[in-house]
């Protein structure tokens, strides 16, 4: 890590915990908000929080098709409307440089997808959810920009290089 943010800024963190906490008592379902955190790490590129996200998800009992599927979620009949409009929103939302480019919409918020999040969500879920994409994306430039290393995650089985993990797929082809 380049710097521990958790030590340097102790605050700061509390601040995006607290965040975290009135997230888990929104009327949002923990699959969902997984579901939005996986799709932002990804668009963000953050390792550390797709390793985390995946697990979490995968030990509450979401499908791991899923999973490997949520960045092409719109090719996939996996996901209910509810997921595909919060998944709609949460990319609006991350990629801000390049989602309102088109036209004549918000930067990054387009009206369509404000549409279908407010077609599916009450006020205050759109709210919640809006505050859950912020709240990722926070996260995710923290653990990008200052380092944060996805082989210190606790609870992570991953092969701790590449090396060893052409060794494991090797292993197991041998079986």
């Amino acid at each position: 890590m380049r710097v521990d943010y958790r030590v340097q800024f102790p605050e700061g963190v509390a601040a995006l915990v607290k965040l975290e906490d009135a997230l888990r008592e929104s009327p949002l379902e923990p699959a969902l908000l997984e579901l939005v955190r996986v799709r932002a790490s990804q668009i963000n590129g953050c390792a550390y929080c797709l390793a985390m996200h995946t697990r979490d998800a995968r030990a509450s009992g979401e499908d791991q098709v899923r999973l490997d599927t949520v960045a092409a979620w719109r090719e996939t009949p996996f996901f209910t409307e509810r997921e595909r409009a919060a998944l709609a929103w949460c990319e609006s939302l991350t990629d801000l440089a390049h989602a309102g480019a088109s036209g004549a919409d918000y930067a990054g918020a387009s009206e369509r997808d404000y549409a279908r999040v407010e077609a599916v969500f009450s006020a205050q879920d759109v709210v919640a959810l809006t505050f859950a994409v912020v709240a990722i994306n926070s996260w995710n430039r923290l653990a990008v920009g200052l380092g944060a290393e996805v082989t210190s995650l606790d609870g992570i089985e991953a092969p701790l290089t590449a090396a060893a993990s052409r060794d494991s797929v090797g292993a197991k082809g041998d079986q």
